[in-house]
């Protein structure tokens, strides 16, 4: 038997969208993105949604326009909040527009910021707070928004893992000034490659666009509020106004948004039924930590760490993994301390013990938006006498 990390979620609705894009002859981002990011905004609730090739690149401009606003803009040197795990491209925006990392630890068993810690983190130098939800499982949003009144701190999140997850009933991702998401193969939809970021800012909207494209001024409202047109048409065509990106989706990406996002309940539903029996198979293993859900997790995967106290090490396990034929990863990157990245970032270190323990002694298996408890019970059987 084979467990595989993850699965298609695609059907012919998918390869008909693609079909009418092909037979449109046009590829380049238009109608298509635009109605994928109104059906995206109005799914979650928030103004504006504006799409881009990745979800990396959704947190490159949503960081950008942090920086080019006119008011309360970051600036190079500021301190930003950072938990010690997350995906590289988390915190190489930060790095590349010449931020201060303030890296904080984790809970080992939901694996998002240690709350004591994020709080005791901030220095009266912190500008803004990243807040990743770790593998589909909420961050405590309730205490970090409260924590940002306080201290008139910016809120990023990062939800590029947990499309549709909840906390106190709102969706993760749409909390913060800007929320970014993916839309990469193994994520909850796929749009081939693809990501999104959501805002209520009408400022940081039109920032959005122009960022993705070119930094010019195509595709700005008559009542943007980020430049003042002129009157010269044949110059306003080709008028750059920001240092940009060329980081645009095709049409092909918004077609196929539209129709993943008709299955996005199904699909997440599915996941919670595959965790709920993942979880109450591994739940008393006195071996394993498995991650604490916390509001309603969309289940991105299930992760296992090797107690410390135990002196079973990980190597053994993933050796029993590998010969049952048992895709496997380490949690989200790891601790990005540990990269050799780090030598090129400006950072400080407040808090890591678990996140190191997290890096050194887990991993995570697939979930998948369809029926795996065969799967489960594979592995299960798997390291049961193990």
């Amino acid at each position: 038997m084979k467990y595989e990390l993850a699965s298609s979620t695609w059907d012919n609705a998918e390869r008909e969208a693609i079909a009418r894009v092909v037979e449109s002859d046009m590829f380049t981002m238009g109608k298509n993105v635009a109605a994928f990011e109104e059906s995206f905004a109005a799914f979650f609730g928030k103004k504006y949604a504006v799409m881009v090739n990745s979800g990396s690149s959704a947190n490159l401009i949503a960081l950008a326009s942090l920086f080019f606003r006119k008011e309360n803009s970051l600036k190079a040197g500021d301190e930003v909040i950072v938990p010690c795990i997350s995906w590289a491209t988390t915190f190489h925006p930060l790095q590349q527009y010449g931020l201060k990392l303030r890296f904080v630890d984790i809970d080992l068993e939901t694996l998002n910021y240690d709350i004591e810690k994020l709080e005791n983190a901030i220095t009266p130098n912190t500008k803004m707070i990243v807040t990743v939800s770790i593998l589909g499982n909420p961050c405590d949003f309730d205490t970090i928004e409260q924590l940002c009144e306080k201290h008139d701190l910016i809120l990023f999140d990062d939800n590029c893992e947990s499309m549709g997850a909840k906390m106190g009933g709102k969706f993760t991702g749409t909390r913060g000034l800007v929320n970014t998401f993916s839309t990469f193969f193994s994520h909850h939809i796929s749009t081939m490659e693809g990501g999104l970021v959501l805002t209520d800012d009408k400022e940081i909207y039109n920032l959005l666009k122009a960022m993705r494209n070119h930094g010019w001024t195509r595709g700005q409202e008559s009542d943007s509020p980020i430049f003042e047109k002129k009157e010269d048409d044949f110059f306003e065509a080709y008028r750059f106004i920001l240092p940009g990106y060329n980081v645009r989706p095709g049409e092909m990406h918004g077609a196929i948004g539209l129709e993943q996002m008709k299955k996005l309940p199904n699909l997440i539903d599915k996941r919670r039924k595959n965790a709920e029996y993942f979880v109450a198979l591994f739940k008393d293993d006195k071996r394993f930590i498995i991650q604490k859900e916390i509001g309603e997790s969309s289940w991105f995967c299930f992760t296992m760490i090797v107690r410390p106290e135990l002196a079973l090490e990980r190597k053994e396990v993933l050796q029993k993994l590998r010969e049952a034929n048992i895709e496997h990863r380490i949690i989200t990157g790891g601790c990005f301390l540990k990269h050799d990245v780090i030598q090129y970032y400006d950072y400080s270190v407040h808090s890591r013990e678990n996140a190191d323990i997290a890096h050194d002694r887990g991993w995570f298996v697939g979930n998948h938006p369809h029926d795996i408890r065969k799967e489960i019970d594979y592995l299960y059987e798997t390291l049961k006498n193990f």
